[in-house]
């Protein structure tokens, strides 16, 4: 039995740890800070200029929920054709009616333009009101993975859910957990929810090389340092691996 462990990157210097670390595929976003939203397409090409390994590139045009308006759905629909024809492995999508229940009609557009590529459900999932109906629907959609959390905010919280979804996707469709994953959890979760998927930043903080530093001011969310950046951390991704190794091809 294989696995699945799927570094959630943003820079070229986070991809390339994370490779070394052992992650066999890549989910590439931009702005992980605030959720993902999707990358630019140069970041994708010199990463891909630089490693073998499948990207899968998460499209979403804006941060926060997942209705999106006719125009946004035009940018998806555009940002898919793009990374398909730039050799992305598969998108990472997702969209929701206002009711809280998955946009199959939509979604069944996107599914068309991806034709080919490994279609991943993001985490509009964790946000549907009925899981179960969710995931029935993404199968018959052809979606190949779904990303979760068990519909909470740390995969930890929705193990019980994740352990239901993996056993209601009679092997048809990967429940790929994440949100909180490490290496200090990640036996406790793939053994009781006896999932093989594994998705994860493997975040740690690093310093700007800035010497000079304007304290008093922020280009962002104050709530940040402008002077810390969070990159994948090779050593986490590989402590990863060696658990998965051992726990789900021993």
């Amino acid at each position: 039995m294989s696995y699945i462990l799927e570094a959630c990157v943003d820079s070229v210097e986070s991809a390339m740890d994370a490779v070394k670390g052992g992650a066999n595929r890549l989910e590439l976003c931009g702005d992980l800070i605030i959720g993902g939203t999707t990358p630019n397409i140069n970041l994708f090409k010199l990463i891909k200029e630089k490693i073998d390994t499948k990207i899968n590139v998460l499209i979403r045009p804006r941060y926060g929920d997942f209705c999106y308006t006719e125009d946004e759905f035009e940018i998806i629909k555009r940002d898919i054709k793009m990374f398909k024809e730039a050799g992305a492995n598969g998108v990472v999508i997702g969209i929701l009616k206002p009711d809280g229940s998955l946009d199959v009609e939509r979604m069944r557009e996107l599914m068309v333009l991806a034709e080919e590529m490994h279609v991943t459900l993001h985490r509009a999932f964790d946000l549907c009101k009925d899981p179960y109906e969710a995931l029935e629907e993404a199968k018959n959609l052809g979606i190949k993975s779904i990303l979760t959390s068990g519909q909470k905010n740390k995969c930890t919280e929705g193990i019980e859910l994740l352990k239901e979804l993996v056993e209601k996707s009679e092997g048809k469709i990967e429940i790929l957990i994440g949100s909180g994953i490490n290496s200090k959890n990640v036996q406790q979760v793939v053994s009781y929810t006896k999932s093989s998927s594994v998705h994860t930043s493997g975040k740690v903080e690093v310093e700007s090389p800035m010497k000079y530093r304007k304290e008093d001011i922020s280009m962002g969310f104050p709530i940040l340092s402008e002077y810390v950046i969070l990159r994948t951390d090779n050593r986490e991704i590989a402590k990863i691996r060696e658990v998965l190794e051992k726990t789900i091809l021993s």
